[in-house]
C-alpha cells in the first residue's frame, strides 16, 4: 500500500524524475497551504496533519497524515502535493445535512424513524452512515414483521454544498408464520405443543394480534417456553435441537420447524432435605417443599422449594445459607431423587442498589418493590422476587436485576436496569348481554401517574337499562407503606328492568384500602356514602316497593378477603379462589343492616384441556331494628345461577308479579369444560354443567308473597371464546326443578371489548 500511495504523489507530483528524485531525497517543507475548503478552516486541516513546517518531506509521516485527515469523515477526498517547499492539501468537504425525510412509511411514523437513525439535520454527510442508517430501518421494519420492506436512500444537491436526504420506502405486506411444525414430538399434539409458545399461525381473526408475524427473538423465547413445559410434564432430558425458519417463496409468510427430542418421562423419587447447619433439624422446614415422592418430575416445583425453603430457614434466623438440589436420575426406573442440601452461604451483604433506564418512573416507586435493601444480607430468592414484583407493576418493557462485586468481597451492588413503556390507556367498549341489553363504555386510565406510581381512572359506561359514570384514584403505597389505598366516585343509574318495577339513581364515594396478607391473600376495606333515589314506581307495583319510594341514605363499612390461586380468571384450569364480603350499613344514614356472602371455586384439569370445576356461594342480609330495603337485598339469576331471570328465583308479590328481592340465597354448580375440536388457535371451549339454588327471605312478608328455600336445579351447555373482540359467553340453561312463580330464562349470552 505504501508504494501504491507513493506511486500516486509521484504522479501527483508531475513525471520530472528529478522532481521524484526531490521528493525521495527529503527537503524541508517550508508552508503548507490548505485549498478546497468552504466550510472548513485551514487550521483545522493542518491541526490533523502530522507534519509542521520545517519538518522533512517523509513519505510515512505524510501517509500517516493522509489517513488522520480521512478519519474525520469531513472530507470526501483529499490529495497531497508538493510545489517546490510548499505542501498542497486539497480537500473536497463532504457535504451538510439539510433535512433528513421519509416517505412511503404508513405503518411507523416519522419519529419513531427518526430515533433510529444516526445522521441528523446539520450533520455531515457519508455514504457510509446512509447505508448504516439503512440497515437500520430495514431491521427495524422485520422486528415488526415486515420482512419484504425496501428503503432506497435519495440525495438531493443544494446550493453551498449542502444536500436533502431522503429515504424512499416501500413497506410490503407483513411477514406472517404459514405454518408451525414439529418434529420428534411424540407425546404431544402440534396443536398442544402451538399453545405452549407465544408463535402463532397467521389466521384471520389474529388482526389484533401480533404473535403471528415472523420475530427471531419471540422464537429465542419459544425455546425457553417448551423446555419450561416440557420440564413441567417430566422430561427431564428434552432438549430443542434447533429451530428453523423459510421464507417462502412468495416472501409473504415463514414456515417455522422446531426439531425437539423428548426423551423419557420421570417421576419424583426419594425427596430429603440434608444440611450442615448447627441447630437446624431439616424436618422444621420439610413442609416448606413442594416435591413429593411419585409425582411427576417438575423443575419448576423444585426451584420453587428451593424459594420455599430459603425463606424457611431464614425465618429460622440463618442469614446465610446456599441451598442446592442434588439430584440421582434412575434411567431404568425414570425416577430422579432429589436432596435439598442447605449449606452455609457466602456472608455477603447488599452494598447498594443502583437504579438506571427508568426516565420517568421514579427511584422510590422501584425501590419499594425490593424485598432487599441496602446494609441487608444478600439473598439470590429474595432478588429474584424482587424483579418479579418489579415486572408485575407493568410500567417497563424489560426488568434487568443482577450483582456485581462491591467496594469489598464481602459486598454486593445490585443493579437494576428497565425499559419505560407506555402505561396510559383510552378505552372503548362495546357489547351486549341478555340482562342489561347493548352497551357502551369509553375509559381513561394512567397506571403511574407523574411517575409515583399512582392509578388514575375515568369511566363512562351506557347501557340498555342505565349508565354508570365513575372516578377512581389509587396510592399503592400510602404513608410509605406497603398499602393500597384509594377512592371511588360513583353515579348509577338503572331503569325499570331486570324485574324490579322501579327506577333507582345512585351517587357516592368510597375510601378503600388494601393490602396483601400472603402472595395470593388479599384484604380490602372500605367505606361507602351513598345517596339513593327510587322512583317511577309501577302504578301497580308492589306496596313494599311503592313505600320505598323517595331518597335514602346509607353509610357503610365493608370488607373483602380473597385468596386467589387460579391460572386464569377468565378460563381457569387450575386453583382455587375463596372470597368472604361483608358490608354494615348504619354508621350514620338511614338504612341498617348487615350483610355478607361467602363464595368459593375449586378448578381442576382431569385430562389435557379438559377442566372439573365446583363452585358455590351463599348470602345474607340482616336488618338492623328494621326491614331491610329492596334496593339492598340479592336478586339472584342470569349467570348464577342459570336458567333464571336476574332475581326470577326471589320472593315475589302475587298480586303485581313484581320480584321484591331475597334476605338469604345459596347457589352452586358443578361443570366440566372441554375443546370442541377446532383448531385451538380459536381458543373455544364447550361445557356441560349443572346449577343449583335459591333466594328466600323477606321481611315484612305476608300471605301475598310466594317465597320458598326449595332447591331450583337446572342443566345445560355452553360455550366460551377469548375472541379478539373480548371474551364471549353464550349459556343455554334448563331449569329442571323449579316453583310456579319462578321466571326462567333459557339463554344467557354477553360479549364485551376494550378497543
Amino acid at each position: 500500500m505504501l508504494g501504491l500511495w507513493l506511486c500516486c504523489i509521484l504522479l501527483e507530483a508531475g513525471n520530472s524524475p528529478a522532481y521524484a528524485q526531490e521528493l525521495l531525497s527529503g527537503g524541508r517543507i517550508e508552508e503548507i497551504r490548505v485549498e478546497g475548503g468552504q466550510r472548513i478552516e485551514p487550521e483545522t486541516v493542518r491541526s490533523y496533519l502530522r507534519v509542521n513546517p520545517g519538518d522533512n518531506f517523509d513519505p510515512i509521516a505524510l501517509d500517516k497524515s493522509l489517513k488522520s485527515i480521512f478519519a474525520t469523515g469531513l472530507f470526501a477526498d483529499v490529495t497531497l502535493q508538493r510545489d517546490g517547499g510548499a505542501l498542497i492539501v486539497k480537500v473536497v468537504e463532504n457535504p451538510i445535512i439539510n433535512q433528513i425525510a421519509f416517505e412511503g412509511n404508513d405503518r411507523l411514523d416519522n419519529k419513531t424513524l427518526e430515533s433510529e437513525v444516526i445522521l441528523r439535520p446539520r450533520v455531515v454527510f457519508t455514504r457510509t452512515k446512509v447505508q448504516k442508517d439503512t440497515q437500520r430501518i430495514l431491521e427495524l421494519y422485520r422486528r415488526s414483521g415486515r420482512f419484504a420492506a425496501t428503503v432506497e436512500p435519495k440525495v438531493i444537491q443544494l446550493p453551498q454544498n449542502r444536500v436533502d436526504l431522503v429515504f424512499e420506502i416501500a413497506e410490503g405486506e407483513l411477514t406472517g408464520i404459514n405454518a408451525i411444525n414439529f418434529i420428534g414430538n411424540r407425546e404431544f399434539s402440534d396443536g398442544r405443543l402451538r399453545e405452549a409458545i407465544a408463535t402463532s399461525e397467521s389466521a384471520f381473526y389474529r388482526f389484533l394480534s401480533t404473535t403471528d408475524t415472523y420475530d427471531p427473538d419471540r422464537l429465542t423465547f419459544d425455546r425457553e417456553l417448551l423446555r419450561r413445559f416440557y420440564l413441567s410434564e417430566g422430561y427431564a432430558d428434552f432438549r430443542v435441537n434447533s429451530v428453523v425458519a423459510e421464507l417462502a417463496p412468495n416472501r409473504e409468510g415463514f414456515i417455522i420447524t422446531f426439531t425437539v427430542v423428548e426423551g423419557d418421562r420421570y417421576n419424583f423419587g426419594k425427596i430429603d432435605v440434608q444440611t450442615t447447619l448447627r441447630k437446624l433439624d431439616p424436618e422444621q422446614v420439610r413442609d416448606a417443599l413442594l416435591t413429593e415422592e411419585g409425582e411427576t418430575y417438575d423443575a419448576s416445583a423444585v426451584e420453587d422449594s428451593v424459594s420455599n425453603l430459603t425463606d424457611a430457614v431464614g425465618n429460622l434466623g440463618y442469614a446465610f445459607v446456599d441451598i442446592r438440589p442434588r439430584t440421582e436420575r434412575d434411567t431404568q426406573m425414570r425416577t430422579i431423587d432429589i436432596v435439598y442440601d442447605i449449606q452455609e452461604g457466602p456472608k455477603v451483604f447488599v452494598e447498594r442498589i443502583d437504579i438506571e433506564g427508568n426516565t420517568r418512573t421514579l427511584d422510590e416507586v422501584i425501590r419499594r418493590e425490593f424485598r432487599l435493601v441496602e446494609g441487608d444480607a444478600f439473598n439470590s430468592t429474595k432478588l429474584r422476587r424482587s424483579r418479579r414484583r418489579i415486572q408485575r407493576l407493568g410500567f417497563f418493557q424489560t426488568v434487568a436485576v443482577d450483582n456485581v462485586e462491591g467496594s469489598t468481597p464481602d459486598r454486593t451492588i445490585v443493579k437494576v436496569d428497565v425499559e419505560e413503556q407506555s402505561t396510559g390507556d383510552i378505552s372503548f367498549g362495546a357489547g351486549f348481554s341478555t340482562q342489561s341489553g347493548p352497551l357502551a363504555s369509553v375509559g381513561i386510565r394512567e397506571r403511574n401517574l407523574l411517575g409515583r406510581g399512582q392509578d388514575l381512572r375515568f369511566n363512562v359506561s351506557v347501557a340498555g337499562s342505565g349508565s354508570q359514570a365513575d372516578v377512581s384514584f389509587t396510592e399503592p403505597y400510602f404513608l410509605d407503606r406497603d398499602l393500597a389505598a384509594g377512592v371511588d366516585i360513583f353515579r348509577v343509574t338503572s331503569e325499570d328492568d331486570n324485574g324490579r318495577a322501579f327506577d333507582e339513581k345512585r351517587l357516592g364515594f368510597s375510601l378503600r384500602a388494601g393490602y396483601a396478607i400472603t402472595e395470593d391473600i388479599r384484604h380490602v376495606a372500605r367505606y361507602t356514602l351513598e345517596d339513593s333515589e327510587i322512583s317511577n314506581v309501577d302504578s301497580d307495583a308492589a306496596i313494599q316497593i311503592r313505600s320505598e319510594e323517595g331518597t335514602s341514605l346509607r353509610s357503610s363499612i365493608g370488607n373483602d378477603f380473597t385468596y386467589d390461586t387460579r391460572d386464569s380468571q377468565f378460563d381457569a384450569h387450575e386453583g382455587e379462589v375463596v372470597r368472604l364480603r361483608t358490608t354494615l350499613a348504619g354508621l350514620g344514614g338511614d338504612r341498617h343492616f348487615f350483610k355478607t356472602s361467602l363464595a368459593g371455586g375449586y378448578y381442576y384439569t382431569v385430562a389435557d384441556d379438559w377442566t372439573f370445576s365446583t363452585r358455590g356461594e351463599v348470602g345474607q342480609i340482616i336488618g338492623l331494628g328494621e326491614d331491610t330495603r329492596i334496593a339492598d337485598r340479592f336478586f339472584v339469576g342470569g349467570s348464577r345461577p342459570r336458567g333464571f331471570e336476574v332475581g326470577g328465583m326471589s320472593p315475589r308479590d302475587r298480586k303485581s308479579d313484581d320480584a321484591l328481592g331475597a334476605n338469604q340465597f345459596y347457589s352452586g354448580t358443578l361443570e366440566l369444560t372441554f375443546p370442541l375440536g377446532l383448531p385451538e388457535d380459536f381458543d373455544i371451549r364447550g361445557r356441560v354443567f349443572t346449577d343449583v339454588g335459591a333466594s328466600f327471605g323477606i321481611d315484612g312478608s305476608d300471605a301475598g308473597v310466594d317465597d320458598s328455600s326449595k332447591p331450583r336445579v337446572t342443566v345445560g351447555t355452553g360455550l366460551s371464546w377469548n375472541s379478539p373482540f373480548g371474551p364471549i359467553i353464550i349459556d343455554l340453561g334448563y331449569a329442571v326443578v323449579k316453583e310456579d312463580f319462578d321466571k326462567t330464562e333459557i339463554l344467557n349470552f354477553s360479549f364485551g371489548t376494550n378497543f
